[in-house]
């Protein structure tokens, strides 16, 4: 069994409990997916499939590419990825279908996405400096101040916080709550925001340190005088 799937991120909502209590919400069409390549521990080193999104769009590729889907005999699409398979659980075969029904209400996901850019920016905005003081002839407001010493090591040490491009990163939401799926409308909504931008592509998987559930405890009567 796959432990992720291939998605677009749609936008955010809200979700209503019975009681009223509301969750923000990021809708997902996760799939339909198709196994274009199964990897295996003897000739790869390690399990897992990739996975093509089947699209709307047709896909455009060039003769290595289109090559790769000749041999496994599945339609060409736009996007490829490659997700690991649960240990000890049996692999999809090349052609079979990843639907959104592997994952169930209440479950714990991992979504890994290409967070936005914000383009090139100064330390106090992409680090949270707090700068200068603003006024009474302060020549010294949004600056990043000393780099490094000049005697030794007479060089700008590496790892330095400075200004520079912000954001357009890979990231990484871990344990986000399933609150709904929908298998036969592709689509899945889950607690919370995620990375990108509308339309983004992101990996949803299952969560590798899923967080416990708590569960309400009943306080249970004191022992005393009545």
């Amino acid at each position: 069994m796959v432990t992720g799937i291939i998605g677009r991120k749609v936008g955010m909502t809200q979700i209503f409990d019975p009681d009223g209590t509301v969750h923000p919400a990021t809708v997902i069409k996760a799939g339909p997916c198709v196994v274009v390549q199964a990897k295996a521990a003897p000739t790869d080193g390690y399990e897992a499939v990739q996975l093509g999104l089947v699209e709307e769009r047709p896909a455009k590729l060039g003769k290595p590419m289109a090559g790769h889907y000749k041999k496994a005999g599945v339609p060409p699409t736009r996007v490829r990825r490659e997700v690991k398979v649960a240990a000890g659980g049996e692999a999809p075969k090349v052609g079979e279908q990843v639907l959104a029904s592997i994952f169930a209400n209440g479950e714990r996901v991992d979504v890994v996405g290409t967070g936005r850019g914000k383009g090139f920016q100064g330390v106090v905005r992409r680090h949270h400096f707090g700068g200068g003081a603003a006024t009474h002839g302060s020549m010294f407001h949004r600056a990043p101040g000393s780099i490094g010493a000049s005697s030794f090591p007479s060089r700008v040490v590496k790892g330095m916080r400075m200004a520079g491009r912000m954001g357009g990163k890979r990231v990484t939401i871990h344990n986000l709550k399933v609150l709904r799926v929908d298998p036969d409308n592709h689509l899945l909504i889950v607690e919370g925001g995620i990375p990108g931008a509308p339309t983004g592509y992101v990996i949803i998987r299952k969560a590798i340190t899923a967080k416990k559930l708590k569960v309400a405890q009943v306080e249970k009567p004191k022992k005393g005088k009545k």
